[in-house]
C-alpha cells in the first residue's frame, strides 16, 4: 500500500533569502517535486540552499491543467511542495485551487509558515492593524479602479493593496481622488537593502511619488480605514489644508472644476459653492 501523500504549501522569502526558515528549507529538500510560478525564480532559491529537486511550472496559466496529475502523484504517496515567487502561496496566486482540490480528495495538506508581504507592509505602515481587509490587486482600468475603491470605502478596516512599480503612480492618483483625507503608506522593497515606506495623506503621497523618475520592486499600498469627514460621516470642520490637498490631487488628475467641486462637496460634507470658490482660488494662485 502506498504511503500517504503530502502537499506542502511553503512560504518563501519576499526579498531577503535569510528569512527562509530551516523548516521551509528542509521541506523543499524532502519534496519529490516542487510546483512554482516561475522555475527561474525558484531555481535561484534552491541553488542558494543547495537543494536539488525537480521543478514544475504551475502559474495561473497552467495550474488548472496540472491539478489532476498532481493529485495522482499525491495519491501514490509522493510529497509535493507548492511555492509562489515570494511570500505565502495561495495569497494572490493560484495555489488556493490546488489546496481546495487536495482537501476534497482527502489528501493531507500542511502549511509551512513564511514571510508575508501583507503582514510586513501592514506593520511597517504604522497604520491601525486591529482590523484589515486584503484586496490584492485592483482592476487595471481607472474607471474600474474608482468603482472598486468606492465599494471598499465603507469597510471599517485598513485596506491592503498590491501594485506593480509601473502602475503605482497612477493607482496613488486614484486613491488620492477617492480617499483625499485618508493616510496612505507606500511600502516597497520589503526586507531588501532599499526597503522604503512613504507615508502621508493620500494626495501628499501621490504627489511625492509622481515626482520620482522610476520605482523598483513590488509595492504594497496600505490605506487607512474610514475617517471623519468622509461622505456623510459626522465630523468637525475639515481643515483647509486637507481640502487644498484634495483639490490639488483632482486638478492634477485632470478633473474639471465643476465636477471636482461636486465630488468634494459630497465626500467632505462641505457646501459646493465654498469648494468651488476654493478651487478657483487655488487655480488663480497657480
Amino acid at each position: 500500500m502506498a504511503s500517504e501523500g503530502l502537499l506542502s504549501m511553503v512560504g518563501t522569502p519576499i526579498g531577503n533569502l535569510s528569512d527562509a526558515s530551516p523548516r521551509a528549507v528542509e521541506t523543499l529538500r524532502d519534496s519529490d517535486v516542487i510546483l512554482c510560478e516561475d522555475t527561474r525564480v525558484t531555481a535561484r532559491l534552491l541553488a542558494h540552499f543547495g537543494i536539488r529537486v525537480p521543478l514544475q511550472r504551475a502559474d495561473e496559466n497552467v495550474l488548472a491543467r496540472r491539478i489532476e496529475a498532481t493529485l495522482g502523484r499525491l495519491a501514490s504517496g509522493e510529497h509535493v511542495s507548492f511555492v509562489s515567487d515570494a511570500g505565502m502561496p495561495g495569497v494572490s496566486d493560484p495555489g488556493q485551487r490546488l489546496v481546495d482540490a487536495a482537501l476534497d480528495a482527502g489528501i493531507r495538506v500542511e502549511v509551512i509558515p513564511g514571510p508575508s508581504a501583507v503582514i510586513c507592509a501592514l506593520v511597517a505602515s504604522g497604520l491601525p492593524m486591529e482590523r484589515f481587509f486584503f484586496e490584492g490587486f485592483l482592476p487595471r482600468k481607472r474607471g474600474a479602479q474608482l468603482a472598486r475603491l468606492r465599494e471598499l470605502a465603507p469597510i471599517p478596516a485598513t485596506l491592503v493593496l498590491y501594485e506593480s512599480p509601473h502602475r503605482v503612480v497612477a493607482t496613488l492618483a486614484v486613491l488620492a481622488e477617492v480617499f483625499p483625507l485618508r493616510r496612505v503608506a507606500l511600502v516597497r522593497e520589503l526586507t531588501k537593502l532599499h526597503e522604503e515606506v512613504v507615508r502621508g495623506r493620500a494626495p501628499e503621497v501621490a504627489s511625492l511619488v509622481s515626482e520620482r523618475a522610476a520605482l523598483r520592486g513590488e509595492c504594497v499600498l496600505v490605506v487607512e480605514g474610514p475617517v471623519a469627514g468622509e461622505g456623510g460621516l459626522s465630523s468637525p470642520a475639515v481643515p483647509a489644508t486637507s481640502l487644498d490637498d484634495a483639490i490639488a490631487a483632482g486638478l492634477s488628475a485632470g478633473e474639471g472644476k465643476a465636477r471636482l467641486a461636486k465630488r468634494l462637496s459630497r465626500e467632505l460634507g462641505l457646501p459646493r459653492s465654498e469648494v468651488y470658490d476654493r478651487i478657483v482660488g487655488l487655480s488663480d494662485e497657480a
